[in-house]
């Protein structure tokens, strides 16, 4: 690819949560201020307009905190709550994370050295690449073509259990249902798929960073080639994986509370959510691996035959006594002794051929999990395990 009359960029304004079709309607409205991400201001914004309507409408229609009969009162539905007060203030500040982080991560292949003066022109090429994807109409056009279909959808075809506390209709929707099913819901929508962008894009920068000739370190301590500093990842996105399970963990919560549902039915979905929320989480990181496996398996050959060749030679030299030519390796002050060279021989056979680490795994199944934990433990037998935990203890 041609680079010289790329336009230069600073990865310290390299943003994937701005500049977008999006981030510009935003704007316009002025939820976005001209200078910052206005991240909290947008966060109560969107948390009031998506829950207080809803919550007027059951207030009017006296199924607010009491049931009427065939109704439900609106406290019971949990999934609601949680879309409207956690995960869509969570989807808004998690920009802010990421505006925050991403360039602090870039900026390290430089000061690290895996990106050098000949490789900084392909380096920033990635870059402008990807936010022209960024800045691209279609992506949009497909996240408001699927919401306008699925709200029409829901509108026609609404699932009576989610709207049973509106209130009687007599056949037609009340204004709580409305302002559900045409505001909430796709407002909730847009910042999730909006979410679900950012990761593609962010698995594509890496994606195609990965494919440059990085200087990788093998024998790095942080077993990883020196691309250690990308374990910090994970934290932009947690609170999107966060969100999408605290939802559907609001949602089944209802579903055992107030309708009878055993949570054992619900093992498989539980399962099957977290698998696909882990997946999601590494799915970024993964990218790396082919390159991490090819840079390991030329590096034990390289450091083989030059740890193979300094152990020759001080055989020759100390043990067998035999005058051995001048070899530079002997006297270099930063090998040193035979087990310096067996030690940096040792660090390479230990890397890692996976962005994976304990920091990781906590980042992307904690909040994975700890949501549909709860809802495990509402028919958990909680007594009997701790008596039988006490009982065996002493």
């Amino acid at each position: 690819m041609n680079t010289e009359h790329r336009p230069a960029i600073e990865v310290e304004k390299f943003y994937l949560t701005r500049g977008d079709i999006f981030y510009r309607f935003q704007q316009k409205l002025g939820l976005i201020p001209a200078s910052g991400g206005g991240f909290k201001r947008r966060a109560i914004a969107y948390a009031a307009i998506a829950w207080l309507p809803l919550v007027l409408a059951a207030w009017l229609a006296g199924t607010a905190l009491e049931a009427k009969a065939g109704e439900e009162p609106l406290l019971s539905h949990i999934g609601i709550h949680v879309r409207c007060l956690i995960a869509i203030p969570l989807l808004v500040l998690a920009e802010g994370i990421a505006q925050k982080l991403i360039p602090l991560t870039l900026r390290e292949f430089r000061r690290s050295g895996l990106v050098d003066e000949n490789l900084q022109p392909r380096f920033e090429s990635v870059l402008i690449d990807i936010l022209r994807l960024r800045n691209r109409s279609l992506p949009w056009l497909i996240i408001a073509v699927l919401i306008v279909t699925w709200a029409t959808v829901l509108f026609f075809s609404p699932n009576p259990d989610e709207i049973r506390w509106t209130g009687p209709g007599g056949g037609s929707l009340q204004f709580g249902a409305w302002w559900l099913l045409l505001v909430t819901k796709p407002l909730f929508s847009i910042l999730l798929l909006a979410w679900v962008w950012r990761l593609v894009l962010l698995s594509l920068l890496l994606y195609r960073i990965s494919a440059l000739p990085l200087k990788l370190v093998p024998s790095h301590p942080d077993r990883l080639g020196g691309l250690g500093f990308l374990a910090r990842l994970p934290a932009i996105y947690s609170p999107f994986i966060f969100s999408v399970s605290a939802v559907m963990a609001g949602l089944w919560a209802h579903q055992v509370l107030y309708h009878d549902l055993a949570v054992p039915e619900l093992y498989g979905q539980i399962a099957a959510l977290l698998a696909v929320l882990t997946l999601i989480g590494l799915a970024p990181l993964l990218v790396f691996t082919p390159l991490l496996i090819r840079v390991k398996k030329q590096a034990l050959l390289d450091y083989g035959v030059f740890a193979a060749k300094h152990g020759r030679a001080v055989d020759e030299r100390w043990i067998q006594d035999k005058s051995v030519p001048d070899y530079p390796m002997l006297d270099a002050p930063e090998l040193g002794p035979v087990a310096d060279v067996q030690a940096i021989y040792q660090a390479v056979e230990s890397m890692r051929t996976a962005l994976i680490s304990k920091s990781v795994l906590l980042m992307i199944l904690a909040p994975a999990a700890i949501p549909l934990l709860l809802v495990v433990a509402m028919q958990w037998p909680l007594k009997s395990t701790l008596s039988k935990l006490l009982f065996t203890l002493l």
